[in-house]
């Protein structure tokens, strides 16, 4: 099941668009968010530290998701706009880091 955002712009569904990957440190967690009425999709992915991971299931995307809603659901139209211009103007996914010095939502 989903997890929804209640952002300015309605409800956008965020989930997982591809399985995790694995990178040195990090582990990179592609999302996907669509608009309720279906109006919008965009996609964007996120480089998390492994450091900062912590105790969550590295191989369980739903969890990740969970700490990273709220922050996206605070940071949203900075970061729709960012991952539409990036899709867009430079035809690749907005990539977000999230490590020790841009700790994000963790």
């Amino acid at each position: 099941m989903p997890t929804t955002l209640k952002t300015g712009r309605g409800i956008y569904a965020i989930a997982s668009a591809a399985p995790l990957a694995r990178a040195t440190g990090s582990v990179v967690l592609t999302l996907g968010l669509e608009r309720g009425d279906g109006i919008e999709k965009f996609a964007l992915r996120c480089r998390i530290a492994a450091g900062l991971i912590g105790n969550v299931d590295w191989d369980s995307p739903e969890k990740l998701i969970e700490r990273i809603a709220p922050w996206l659901e605070r940071e949203f139209e900075q970061t729709r706009e960012a991952a539409l211009k990036s899709i867009r103007t430079e035809r690749h996914l907005l990539e977000i880091s999230f490590d020790e010095t841009s700790r994000g939502p963790f």
